[in-house]
C-alpha cells in the first residue's frame, strides 16, 4: 500500500512538472510575441526619426534659399530706387519703368516672406520644418524605450529557457520581473505616458 502511494505521488509530481514546463513554454512564446512587437516599434521609431529629419532638413534648405532670393530682390529694388533718385532728370517713362520694376521686386520679396496660397513662403516653410522637427524629437524620445525593452525581454527569454532546463524557480522569477519591466518600457515607447529621465536625452 505504501509502495503504491509512493508511485501515485511520483506520477502526480511528474504530471505537475510537465504542466509547469508547458506553462513556461507558453510564457516564452508570449515573450517572443512581445519581442516582435517591440522590435517593430523600435524599427518604426528609427524610420520616423530619419524620415522626419530628412523632411525638416529639406524644408530648412528651401527656407534658406527663399531667404537668399528675398534678400537679392530687396537689394535689387533698393538699387533701382537709388538709381532713379540719382538721375532726377531722366524721362518720366524710364523713371516709371524703374519704379514698376522695383515694386515688382518688393512684391515678390513680400510673397517670399509669406504665401499662404502656395504654402511655400518663408513663414510657411519654417512652420513645416518645425513640425517635422517636433515629430523627429518624439521619435527620438521613443527609441531608447524600445532599445531597453528589447534587451530586457531577450534576457527574460534566455532566463526562462534556462529555468525550464535547470528547473530553477529563482531564474523564472527573475525572468518574469525583467519581462514585466521590458513590457512596461515597450508600452511606454508607443505611448510616452511616463517620462523616464535617464532614458530620454
Amino acid at each position: 500500500m505504501a509502495e503504491r502511494t509512493g508511485e501515485i505521488h511520483e506520477e502526480l509530481q511528474e504530471v505537475h512538472e510537465k504542466s509547469g514546463k508547458k506553462w513556461i513554454a507558453v510564457y516564452i512564446a508570449v515573450l517572443a510575441v512581445a519581442l516582435a512587437i517591440t522590435n517593430m516599434g523600435a524599427s518604426n521609431a528609427m524610420k520616423d526619426m530619419l524620415t522626419n529629419n530628412i523632411y525638416a532638413s529639406n524644408y530648412w534648405a528651401f527656407f534658406q534659399a527663399k531667404t537668399i532670393r528675398q534678400t537679392t530682390l530687396r537689394v535689387a529694388a533698393d538699387d533701382l530706387s537709388v538709381f532713379a533718385s540719382a538721375f532726377p532728370n531722366m524721362p518720366e517713362a524710364a523713371k516709371k519703368q524703374l519704379d514698376d520694376q522695383a515694386r515688382r521686386y518688393r512684391d515678390t520679396a513680400a510673397r517670399y516672406e509669406s504665401d499662404p496660397k502656395e504654402g511655400d513662403g518663408r513663414k510657411e516653410l519654417m512652420a513645416k520644418a518645425q513640425a517635422f522637427e517636433k515629430d523627429r524629437e518624439i521619435a527620438s524620445r521613443k527609441d531608447p524605450y524600445f532599445d531597453f525593452a528589447e534587451a530586457l525581454i531577450q534576457i527574460a527569454i534566455v532566463l526562462a529557457s534556462v529555468s525550464l532546463i535547470a528547473g530553477s524557480r529563482l531564474l523564472l522569477v527573475v525572468s518574469i520581473s525583467m519581462a514585466l519591466a521590458g513590457a512596461f518600457l515597450s508600452f511606454n515607447g508607443f505611448t510616452l505616458l511616463v517620462h523616464v529621465s535617464f532614458l530620454e536625452h
